[in-house]
C-alpha cells in the first residue's frame, strides 16, 4: 500500500538551495513528501522567494528578542505555525539557530538538520572552511536528528567529497553541497517510508521494501 506524502515544513535562514532540492526530489518523484510550508527568520531570506514561485505557503516569522537561538514566543508561534499547516516532520536548511526543547518535544525524533561536514569533525559555523584549514583530506556532509546539542543528533546518513590540493573554501563548500542536494532527501524519504529507527545514538536505516 503506497503510503501518504510526508508533510515537511522546512526552516531556514538564507538562499535555500536545500530547500530547492527538496522541492525537486518532490517534483522527480524520488521524494514521497510535500512541503506544508517554508518559515524563516530573515525577512527577506531567498528561501522565501523560493517557496513562493513553488506556490508554497511562506512565512518570516520574527525570532526576537535571541539572537542565536528559538526560544520562548518565537518558538511557540513557530511551533503554532508548523501544527497549523499539518507538518510532520521539520527540515533545517540553513536556519542558523539553535532549536530549542519545545520544538524538539513537538516534533519528536522529526526534526533533521543538514550540517556541512562529517560529523562529528567540525561542528558549528563555516565547516567546510574549518576542514579546509585543519588540512583535512575528506569533507563531506551529514544529515542527522536533531537534539538540544549543536550538531551532536543522532546521525542519520553522511556522503565524503575529497578535498582537493587546490581547493579553495568556495570550491570545497560547493562541491559538498552537491552532496548535500542528494543526501537530504534520500534521508527523507527513509523518514517519510518509515524507514528509520534509533537505538541509541545509532539510526537504523532498513533497505527500501525490507
Amino acid at each position: 500500500m503506497k503510503r501518504e506524502p510526508l508533510n515537511i515544513g522546512v526552516m531556514g535562514s538564507g538562499r535555500g538551495s536545500n530547500c530547492q532540492s527538496l522541492i525537486d526530489a518532490i517534483a522527480a518523484g524520488r521524494l514521497n513528501a510535500r512541503i506544508a510550508c517554508v518559515i524563516a527568520d530573515v525577512p527577506d531570506a531567498f528561501i522565501l522567494e523560493r517557496a513562493r514561485k513553488h506556490g508554497i505557503p511562506a512565512f518570516y516569522l520574527d525570532p526576537a528578542p535571541f539572537k542565536t537561538k528559538l526560544d520562548g514566543v518565537a518558538e511557540t508561534r513557530y511551533i503554532e505555525t508548523l501544527r497549523a499547516h499539518g507538518v510532520q516532520a521539520v527540515a533545517l536548511a540553513g536556519f542558523m539557530r539553535i532549536v530549542k526543547n519545545g520544538l524538539l518535544a513537538a516534533f519528536p525524533q522529526r526534526v533533521l538538520n543538514i550540517h556541512p561536514a562529517l560529523l562529528p569533525a567540525f561542528p558549528g559555523m563555516d565547516a567546510w572552511k574549518q576542514a579546509l584549514d585543519y588540512g583535512a583530506k575528506v569533507a563531506g556532509c551529514t544529515v542527522h536528528f536533531v537534539d538540544a546539542g549543536t550538531d551532536t543528533g543522532p546521525i542519520i546518513l553522511q556522503r565524503a567529497v575529497p578535498v582537493r590540493e587546490d581547493d579553495t573554501s568556495a570550491t570545497l563548500h560547493a562541491r559538498i553541497q552537491e552532496q548535500e542536494h542528494l543526501a537530504y532527501p534520500e534521508a527523507l524519504q527513509a523518514l517519510a517510508e518509515g524507514r528509520l529507527s534509533v537505538q541509541g545514538r545509532r539510526v537504523i536505516i532498513q533497505a527500501p521494501g525490507a
